[in-house]
């Protein structure tokens, strides 16, 4: 770009190499575990496929291509009849063997898209391809970032775990837009069932950025291809989440503008998120495809899923769930999306309402326990050993036998803080709902104590009756329900 172009409104043009995790039990190519247990040691998980040893060869693992036809199915992506392998070559201190398998120009899954909302508008992103691929081993960089480390270790543990790399098109135009897609890709791999969000190093980003005039932009939103090849880009790699691929591209994006601004070129080449410092700085020159020399990878035969594709089902995805519950449960549409932004929570939800009212359970999930769990930083999965607890704190107060107030503010809290059950905790506060004499008789003492109220409620300031039930309330220890001291009150008011 000119430095005419300095003057001109400017847009970020943005695509996306995710690549994602998938739950198999071994790697893609052997059978090494992908299981990485606590503390263990590095180059240890490791065999002679997966290190790239001469004679080993590759067997492809079969639950990793229903996982990629699962995913394939649910962006609404081509499955062709046949597939295959290529070798892409590429030094790199943690692939090992030099090459990585991956596929080059028959990807298993082709021109899909993904609809996800930002800012209340609903789009949709193209998928050009979702390919199956081996991921290569770690750097652990000692003494600093990838620019600033005394010295670099080599981890192969990783090596061979199979990914998916889901490839946009260029069709983001900011970094706001990035991140609601990402949650919305998350959600429906974790629906899936292919991928675990918690596991370290699950979800990588690589994003492509670049920067055109506005007025370059189709009313569409569509870009020239021939200015999209004009336009310099950025490959910003090292991003592990939604929040760092905001970041990332928001850095990035003021970066070039502001070189272009000031006349200078934006240099293609690939960058490196420093998260700790939250820039992105130089790494190497772009490579392009030539670079890579692809060819078939021959120790593996072309694979064929027509006849069994068919055969592999996906569950019901987040947006018909959401759908689903606002009109099976009346939910409204911010409820509803709430209760399935996460599948344990969707399912939680469900279980309740078998037992319970729609609305109760909806509130007691959406609300509450999410609430309390996202105040402590906190998730479902956290949780998930001791969902018969939550349920049977709902059912005490669905049966009245406590106060919805006291379930909230104190039951719930002390068993997420405490880790004690429901039942122990109202022992221990003493919260069992009083009974009705007991009621009318702290309705009556609140009365008689408190004169100057019960005058401004005789005088029409229906107002007060509020502060004598919170007098009744203190003396119950919040134990009596509010509606019921309501009605007493009235009823024992002059």
């Amino acid at each position: 770009m000119t430095a005419q172009t300095a003057q001109q409104e400017l847009s970020a043009v943005i695509g996306l190499e995710v690549h994602v995790q998938l739950e198999t039990a071994t790697k893609i190519f052997c059978s090494c575990s992908t299981d990485a247990a606590e503390g263990e040691e590095p180059n240890t998980r490791t065999c002679p496929t997966c290190l790239g040893l001469p004679g080993a060869l590759p067997v492809l693992n079969e639950g990793a291509v229903e996982a990629a036809v699962k995913i394939g199915k649910a962006i609404d992506a081509d499955i062709p009849e046949e597939t295959r392998f290529h070798r892409k070559n590429y030094y790199y201190p943690d692939l090992p063997k030099n090459f990585q398998i991956t596929q080059y120009d028959a990807p298993l899954c082709a021109d899909g898209t993904l609809p996800f909302r930002v800012d209340g508008d609903e789009r949709a992103v193209t998928i050009d391809r979702a390919h199956l691929e081996e991921d290569p081993g770690s750097l652990q960089h000692a003494g600093g970032s990838i620019d600033t480390a005394d010295y670099t270790l080599v981890n192969y543990n990783r090596a061979g775990t199979p990914l998916m790399e889901i490839v946009t098109a260029p069709e983001f135009r900011g970094a706001e837009e990035v991140r609601s897609f990402l949650a919305k890709l998350e959600e429906v791999l974790e629906y899936l069932g292919v991928f675990d969000s918690t596991r370290d190093g699950s979800l990588r980003i690589d994003a492509n950025l670049s920067i055109v005039e506005r007025e370059e932009i189709d009313d569409d939103g569509s870009i020239p291809q021939e200015t999209l090849e004009a336009a310099n880009r950025t490959e910003v790699k090292n991003i592990s989440s939604h929040k760092g691929a905001q970041k990332a591209l928001a850095y990035e994006e003021t970066r070039q503008k502001n070189a272009i601004r000031r006349g200078r070129e934006v240099e293609q080449e690939t960058r490196h998120w420093d998260e700790s410092r939250g820039i992105t700085v130089s790494m190497r020159s772009k490579e392009e495809e030539k670079d890579y020399r692809y060819f078939r990878e021959a120790d593996l035969p072309p694979l064929r899923v027509s006849g069994w594709k068919d055969e592999i089902s996906i569950p019901e995805l987040p947006d018909a769930r959401r759908d689903r519950f606002q009109r099976e449960y009346d939910l409204s549409a911010e409820a509803a999306s709430k209760l399935t932004s996460r599948k344990a929570v969707a399912d939680l939800f469900e279980d309740v309402a078998d037992r319970f009212d729609a609305d109760l359970a909806a509130t007691w999930v959406a609300d509450n326990l999410l609430g309390e769990l996202n105040y402590r930083d906190m998730a479902i999965a956290d949780v998930s050993d001791r969902i018969d607890e939550f349920e049977h704190l709902i059912a005490l107060v669905a049966d009245e036998a406590i106060t919805t107030k006291n379930a909230e503010e104190t039951v719930l809290r002390r068993m997420l803080d405490d880790g004690l059950d429901p039942d122990t905790i109202v022992e221990e506060e003493d919260l069992g709902k009083t009974d009705d004499d007991a009621v009318v008789e702290a309705v009556r003492a609140a009365i008689e104590e408190n004169p100057e109220a019960v005058a401004d409620y005789e005088a029409g300031d229906d107002g007060a009756i509020n502060f004598l039930v919170g007098q009744v309330m203190g003396k119950t220890g919040g134990s009596a329900d509010p509606g019921t001291v309501n009605e007493i009150l009235r009823d024992e008011l002059p």
